[in-house]
């Protein structure tokens, strides 16, 4: 079949599926009764006439026998097969799920919770995800020309800026005592069980949410100026590289723990601890084994799979590493006898704080959030064929920015650290040709009832480190890649390549000597409560890569002058942008 689509500034717009019967529309409630009838009574509700054998079978790519065949392209309001909408709605769920369980997995793991608590902070984000996504989908008009969310498939989920910022402060908190650690008999020292530090996260994040808020109105093109992609992709390049090297290999090889250290003695001796089903040393030919089978599995998915396998292939990944790890005896079956059948949010609750030294840090999370939000919504927008400028488009930036900072403080409320616009589901769009809306919401269909079950977050809770650090690592270098991306649509310029030079090399210099700024105000003599807090700031700020990359490269790039190259670049962008008679977003009305 071939694909014209007609185009609309520059953009081609979804063309109709000229398969499905649909039935004739009719106005009110008899149309929509209609409509559902035709659906779950005929055959070509449930599945049309779409091409299920190109999403399901597998892919030989040494074997090609003719140009590829590509499904119609669905957009965001057109009537799609009910078994179709299904699938892909859970497509779309499985995509999500490794950068789902990840952060709550890792949060609990440097604080030393029990089990069970870490199987509800699990369940708890994928119910938080679920709701907050139906938000950000949603695109409500609140007045004028402003709307919440997007009106795309723009899913939510724990930002890796979040997981990255959020460590550096469970470790400042042991530092200065407000959790306390325990030396054993043996000498060693282990971190005691701290939930109150996860609750002082979530209030501190809920009270500096109301940044990103006040952001959602400011001119996208204002942000744009101020955060352009040398900013932000270096910021996504530290983060995913980071991660890489605090998590992803770490677990990788045994553990993210004190086990990695090799003790002579006590139970991190071995890893994860001398209390696992079948513990070793840190780096065992065992353990990266199986972490490798992990990311090979991710390989031959992508080689071989077929285009539902693509979009999942992490959670293959994990799948075909738990497989081998169970029948070697690696895997404890305790958390999934302790987790409950059903669970949903507040069965557990955290006492809500607020952290001082973690203000500052967290607004600078909120910050990076709201940079990573305007790419990933262009990301959508571009990949759903819908208009990348203008003002539907500047009212998308809007909108989602406002929902991810209301989502900010809702996921506290929920128990769970700041949820933000996640980018993996692009690719399920692309590759799947759907930018529906009704797949989205079954997407967060599937994502609440995987919550809800409670038995679930215990089986992702009993996946040996080496499967979860083999898929992580790629996880996160896939972040990192985004960022080297983002940097691609920089100019390069002399000025461009100064800037990225000096933010590297706070960023890089974190990320090869994460204590290099531990000391730095040791020399300050019996300081005050209040100037104490300040410095813990200042040091978790310095400390974590991305943060004080960005914030040195979104300081030059506004102090240092700009080169004749770059304002002619810069005039270019501003008549581009400029809709017909109207000189920005908040100058005229929207169009919808």
């Amino acid at each position: 079949m071939s694909d014209n689509p007609s185009t609309q500034n520059g953009q081609p717009k979804p063309i109709q599926h000229p398969y499905v019967d649909l039935v004739p529309r009719l106005e009110g409630f008899r149309g929509q009764a209609a409509i559902a009838k035709d659906k779950l009574t005929t055959k070509h509700g449930w599945f049309g006439r779409y091409d299920y054998g190109w999403l399901c079978l597998p892919t030989f790519p040494f074997l090609k026998g003719g140009p590829s065949r590509s499904p119609p392209f669905y957009g965001l309001d057109e009537e799609m097969p009910l078994l179709l909408v299904i699938a892909t709605g859970l497509q779309h769920a499985l995509a999500m799920l490794a950068g789902l369980i990840t952060p709550p997995i890792i949060f609990a793991s440097a604080l030393s919770l029990d089990s069970a608590t870490s199987a509800y902070m699990i369940s708890a984000s994928l119910i938080g995800c679920g709701i907050l996504s139906l938000v950000q989908m949603s695109r409500i008009r609140l007045f004028k020309s402003y709307y919440l969310g997007t009106g795309l498939i723009s899913v939510v989920g724990t930002s890796f800026s979040t997981l990255s910022t959020a460590t550096a402060i469970f470790d400042a908190m042991y530092r200065d005592g407000t959790c306390t650690m325990t030396t054993l008999a043996d000498g060693t020292t282990v971190r005691d069980p701290c939930p109150d530090a996860y609750g002082k996260v979530l209030g501190t994040s809920l009270i500096c949410s109301f940044l990103e808020m006040f952001m959602a109105f400011v001119p996208p093109r204002v942000l744009k100026r101020i955060f352009p992609p040398l900013v932000t992709g270096t910021v996504i390049l530290m983060i995913g590289a980071s991660l890489v090297g605090s998590s992803g290999v770490p677990n990788w090889a045994g553990g993210s723990n004190d086990c990695r250290g090799r003790p002579d003695s006590g139970i991190f001796r071995l890893c994860p601890t001398i209390f696992a089903p079948r513990p070793l040393p840190w780096g065992s030919p065992e353990f990266i084994g199986l972490g490798f089978l992990s990311f090979i599995s991710i390989i031959l998915t992508e080689i071989f799979g077929s285009p539902f396998l693509k979009n999942v292939s992490i959670i293959v990944g994990l799948a075909v590493g738990c497989i081998v790890a169970g029948a070697a005896g690696y895997i404890d079956g305790s958390s999934i006898k302790s987790a409950p059948a059903i669970t949903f949010l507040w069965v557990r609750t955290f006492k809500i704080g607020v952290y001082p030294p973690a203000i500052l840090p967290m607004l600078a999370v909120y910050v990076s959030l709201a940079m990573e939000a305007m790419g990933d919504i262009t990301a959508s927008a571009e990949v759903s064929r819908v208009a990348v400028q203008g003002l539907e488009f500047d009212s998308r930036i809007q909108g989602g920015i406002l929902s991810d900072g209301l989502g900010g403080f809702l996921s506290a409320l929920f128990t769970v650290t700041p949820l933000s616009v996640f980018a993996q589901n692009n690719g399920v769009i692309a590759i799947t040709r759907c930018a529906n809306i009704s797949a989205g919401r079954w997407c967060c269909f599937f994502l609440i009832l995987f919550g809800v079950l409670g038995k679930i977050s215990g089986v992702f809770l009993a996946i040996p480190n080496p499967v979860i650090g083999g898929v992580t690592t790629f996880l996160f270098a896939s972040v990192a890649v985004s960022g080297i991306r983002v940097l691609s649509f920089t100019k390069f310029t002399r000025r461009d390549r100064f800037i990225l030079a000096a933010a590297l090399s706070f960023g890089v210099a974190d990320l090869l000597v994460p204590d290099f700024f531990t000391h730095l105000f040791d020399g300050v003599n019996h300081p005050s409560s209040a100037l104490e807090g300040f410095f813990n700031a200042i040091v978790i700020i310095l400390s974590t890569p991305f943060l004080s990359g960005g914030i040195v490269a979104s300081s030059l790039n506004l102090i240092l002058p700009r080169e004749a190259e770059d304002q002619e670049t810069d005039n270019i962008l501003a008549l581009e942008e400029q809709p017909e008679g109207a000189s920005s977003l908040h100058s005229a009305p929207s169009k919808e």
